[in-house]
């Protein structure tokens, strides 16, 4: 390793030390490189650093974790933008709109034309990140304690804010989809979440592709008849 890039290691090893997890842009500013030098930088020392849905992390953040955003970000890339491709319909101007955390929702949000004004709502940073720039959103964010894992926050004041607000359409994601045992996800922080945005909208609208049918995880959230819509790559689907 060269002495500029081990300089550029040990900058970026205690901004971590301080922030936890640090935005690619923001730690190019900090070591004054461009954001492709800090790709190579973290990329050449992945027993270090870590990539999560366009952040860093520390690398001891996602190494014993089940689900990890960062390795499924780009599984079933294909088939998740056209899920999304059909559920952008739903979301009219001035609609306060749910965004779940998860891998799916991204691409829906690049999907929004930059004209349409609506208020979001969501707890993941990956989708958060995505939502910013949107010159015509208005971003409601929901804190509490931050979860490497799936970038996503969870806790009461989360919860509580959710029951401050009357939502329009909430789009959900799920790990594992099955006619019987209904929707459920990876971590039991999101099934609480999803329960409370389900419980607060007009129309419930289910994310998954292929993929996720047939498939349970530990934590369920909604049986198959709760929701409005349910999309695939294939199309709607009735589980009824």
């Amino acid at each position: 390793m060269d002495s500029r890039r081990g300089r550029r290691i040990a900058v970026l090893s205690e901004a971590l030390s301080q922030h936890r997890i640090l935005h690619i842009k923001n730690a190019a500013e900090i070591l004054g490189v461009s954001e492709m030098t800090v790709r190579r930088d973290v990329s050449a020392n992945a027993g270090q650093f870590a990539f999560l849905g366009g952040h860093i992390v520390p690398a001891v953040e996602t190494e014993n974790d089940p689900y990890e955003i960062s390795k499924a970000a780009d599984s079933h890339a294909a088939a998740k933008r056209l899920v999304c491709q059909q559920a952008i319909d739903y979301i009219h101007h001035d609609d306060t709109v749910f965004f779940d955390c998860g891998t799916t929702l991204p691409y829906l949000v690049d999907l929004l034309p930059d004209r349409i004004h609506i208020t979001a709502i969501c707890y993941a940073m990956n989708v958060a990140d995505r939502l910013t720039r949107k010159p015509n959103v208005r971003l409601v964010m929901l804190g509490g304690l931050y979860h490497p894992a799936s970038a996503s926050f969870s806790g009461a004041s989360g919860l509580e804010m959710l029951d401050q607000l009357v939502i329009n359409v909430a789009f959900l994601s799920a790990a594992g989809v099955d006619a019987r045992r209904g929707a459920t996800c990876a971590h039991f922080h999101e099934a609480e979440i999803k329960k409370k945005a389900m419980s607060r909208a007009r129309k419930n609208i289910l994310l998954a592709d292929s993929s996720k049918i047939g498939k349970l995880k530990p934590a369920f959230f909604s049986d198959m008849k709760s929701f409005d819509v349910v999309i695939t790559e294939n199309g709607m689907n009735d589980f009824d």
